[in-house]
């Protein structure tokens, strides 16, 4: 443990900002996986209407610092891809 005034108050900021991106990535996570279950059980709707608020999710915690630039654009492209060949398939 930090025994400088200084190291205890980056301990404590640390600390903070571990639990902050926690729980971005854990909504990340969620929304993730409501849309994956979407496309899975074929209910393009459903999809489509998760798509935006997911991508955009994605997004702001990439721009947070909590997701890599790159696994953010990686992840996007993949969910986007998938509603779109759900989306071919049913029409």
């Amino acid at each position: 443990m930090a025994n400088h005034k200084s190291a205890l108050k980056e301990h404590r900021q640390s600390r903070v900002r571990r639990d902050r991106n926690r729980d971005h990535r854990a909504r990340v996570r969620t929304a993730l996986k409501k849309c994956r279950q979407a496309i899975d059980a074929g209910d393009l709707d459903t999809a489509r209407g998760l798509l935006d608020p997911t991508l955009s999710l994605v997004d702001r915690t990439a721009k947070l610092g909590a997701m890599h630039d790159n696994a953010a654009a990686r992840t996007k492209s993949r969910l986007t891809r998938a509603v779109n060949r759900l989306a071919a398939s049913a029409g």
